[in-house]
Parts: C-alpha cells; sequence; structure tokens
C-alpha cells in the first residue's frame, strides 16, 4: 500500500531559513527519486501552505521523514503520513 505525507511548514520560520536547508533537503529527497522509492513530490501552488509527497509504502515515507533536513531543522511543523490505496495502481 502506498503511503502520502504531509508537510505543514512551522510559520515561525523565514523563507531564508527554509533555502539555507534546501540544498540538503534536496540531495537527501534524490537519493529516494534515485531509488524508486517516491512517486511524486512538491509544494503546495500557494506558499506556506506546506507540501506532501507519495511514496512506495509506509516504511519509505516513515524513513524519508526521520531524514529529512527540513524535519531535523524544525522547519516543519507537523507531518502527517497516511496510507493510501491507489485505485489507479
Amino acid at each position: 500500500m502506498k503511503a502520502v505525507v504531509f508537510y505543514e511548514h512551522n510559520a515561525n520560520k523565514t523563507m531564508d531559513e527554509f533555502m539555507a536547508v534546501f540544498p540538503r533537503h534536496e540531495a537527501f529527497e534524490a537519493d529516494f527519486l534515485k531509488s524508486g522509492k517516491v512517486l511524486g513530490t512538491g509544494a503546495f501552488a500557494n506558499p506556506g501552505e506546506g507540501a506532501m509527497a507519495i511514496f512506495v509504502d509506509k516504511d519509505s515515507a516513515e524513513a524519508f521523514v526521520n531524514g529529512d533536513p527540513f524535519v531535523k531543522e524544525g522547519l516543519i511543523a507537523k507531518v502527517t503520513i497516511k496510507e493510501w490505496n491507489d485505485e489507479l495502481a
């Protein structure tokens, strides 16, 4: 079963703080993309609304969240992981 991760940004953090960590987040994400564990990822269209990603399974989603520099640096206020039944798969 696939898993979806929702990130809610920490409103107390500035864009400069996010951008300082972004290169490490991007490199970490690239490793997951290469492994095929991430099926889709990105920020929502309206700034400040957070982001989401779709993973091949819950274990992969949890591993990503636990290692993500955005989470480790406190830039994410809330993480929600939900298992998802992809009806198109």
